[in-house]
């Protein structure tokens, strides 16, 4: 059988900043055998996520960094080419942590079976997937919203914060979306059902995210940071939950912010109104997988919920559309198909 040719990109520097595309570099390499216990897949589909900007800095995180010259960090949906995996077949579709890359070799271990019944198979790096399941168990476990209570949620037309807030509106609650351009915020009311949707770009945000919030909020899905984080801040009612599950509009910062050092006006309102502020990973709720699973794909049955994809064709555009995503530049789940 003739050897395949891998093509892969790799980290080649850390960014200081933005990421530009020099911090990245394509190359080809001859595959080898996968010997034993072990699988060749061909990927499909490669998920981008905020996460990423994190693993290619040296700073202690909760996973450890990509090393200079290894493949970049990611899922990705794969078809099995060959296999001596029990369990894994020739033609399986798998979800897994391959990177980025055209080929990878695999251990079973890290491997998940997709099941096509359940929608296409982009769907397990979004909705029915990573990000589906961050909303799914952030929301759920730590922001426990109940019927009639008011959920705030940023970044609300990404692969996360779309979902946050429609099973927020299956729970009864009010649901107030704060994205990047009136498009998007159209988009999050007229499709994906939330009650109001404000362009954190405006300067008055504070003031039409109080005037779409006149109960306060009680939860606040927190994905960006920033202004954002400031305007809702001062809207939080006692003993509002808030699940900090990113922190996007801070993940290129090379300094602290200037001004005075804000931690004790939070830490003072944090006391005052009882507030709970977690962070959270989705892997601490892993146990959840088949609830997630059978409820989410149960309500896209349904219609409950919607959600967008947003596919760039090819490899090699992988490290142009993350830097774009970093800038809010995708309109739903970000996804790169690297082969049919």
């Amino acid at each position: 059988m003739t050897p395949l040719r891998n093509r892969k990109i790799v980290l080649a520097a850390r960014p200081a900043g933005e990421p530009k595309t020099s911090d990245f570099t394509l190359i080809e390499e001859e595959l080898s055998d996968p010997g034993e216990g072990r699988a060749l897949l061909r990927t499909l589909y490669l998920s981008l996520d905020p996460y990423m900007r994190g693993r290619m800095s040296a700073g202690k995180s909760y996973a450890p960094p990509v090393e200079i010259g290894d493949v970049m960090v990611g899922g990705a949906v794969s078809e099995v080419l060959r296999s001596s995996v029990v369990g894994l077949s020739p033609g399986d579709i798998v979800e897994g942590r391959t990177g980025w890359q055209a080929y990878a070799i695999a251990e079973g271990s890290g491997l998940r079976k997709v099941d096509p019944a359940l929608g296409p198979v982009s769907t397990a790096l979004g909705v029915l997937g990573m990000p589906g399941m961050t909303a799914y168990t952030g929301l759920l476990n730590l922001g426990q919203p109940k019927p009639g209570e008011t959920v705030v949620v940023a970044a609300a037309s990404g692969a996360v914060g779309s979902v946050v807030g429609q099973i927020a509106k299956i729970k009864g609650c009010r649901a107030i979306g704060i994205a990047g351009g009136q498009r998007k915020c159209d988009h999050v009311v007229n499709e994906l059902g939330f009650d109001a949707c404000l362009d954190h770009r405006s300067p008055d945000l504070a003031d039409r995210l109080k005037a779409a919030c006149p109960d306060g909020i009680d939860v606040y899905f927190e994905n960006v940071g920033g202004a954002v984080f400031d305007a809702v801040l001062p809207l939080l009612n006692p003993f509002a939950r808030v699940p900090v599950c990113g922190l996007i509009a801070h993940y290129n910062d090379v300094a602290p912010p200037p001004g005075p050092d804000r931690l004790p006006g939070l830490m003072r309102l944090v006391l005052s109104n009882r507030l709970m502020l977690r962070g959270f990973i989705v892997g601490d709720f892993a146990e959840q997988r088949g609830e997630f699973l059978e409820a989410m794909s149960r309500w896209i049955r349904e219609g409950r919920v919607k959600y967008r994809e947003d596919i760039v064709e090819g490899l090699e555009k992988a490290p142009e559309a993350f830097i774009g995503l970093l800038k809010g530049e995708n309109f739903g789940k970000l996804l790169v198909r690297v082969a049919s």
